[in-house]
């Protein structure tokens, strides 16, 4: 499986940005992380690929929204109302594995992860 994530860059606190992440090879349930400077990596959202079944970080619930295109074997993470803090380098994970709900935000599940895509938000 390979994974390569898109559409990062700089935005106004407020903004919106969406993120694509485009796979090659089977996947059973695709994921967001970030990593802040300085801090450890995050869970952002979770979807798993045959159901549509999605999970979020209850912190980011409510502005991001993941979705999945099986045509174009793309995941994309919708951001909005953007935050300075949400400044990070976003990843795309998979794994090929259907991922219970419970195991979703576990960064140990998955096996493949993409390049990454900075995001920045600032004035």
């Amino acid at each position: 499986v390979q994974l390569q994530a898109s559409g990062g860059g700089w935005m106004l606190p407020g903004g919106s940005l969406r993120l694509s992440c485009t796979k090659s090879g089977r996947t059973g349930t695709m994921a967001w992380f970030r990593r802040a400077p300085g801090k450890e990596r995050e869970f952002v959202a979770a979807v798993r690929w045959g159901t549509h079944i999605t999970r979020y970080a209850n912190s980011l619930k409510g502005r991001f929204t993941i979705s999945r295109d099986g045509a174009k074997d793309t995941m994309y993470l919708q951001m909005s109302s953007l935050k300075p803090e949400d400044t990070a380098a976003y990843y795309c994970a998979a794994s090929q594995a259907s991922l219970i709900t419970g195991a979703m935000a576990d960064h140990r599940h998955y096996d493949y992860w993409g390049q990454g895509t900075l995001v920045t938000v600032s004035s």
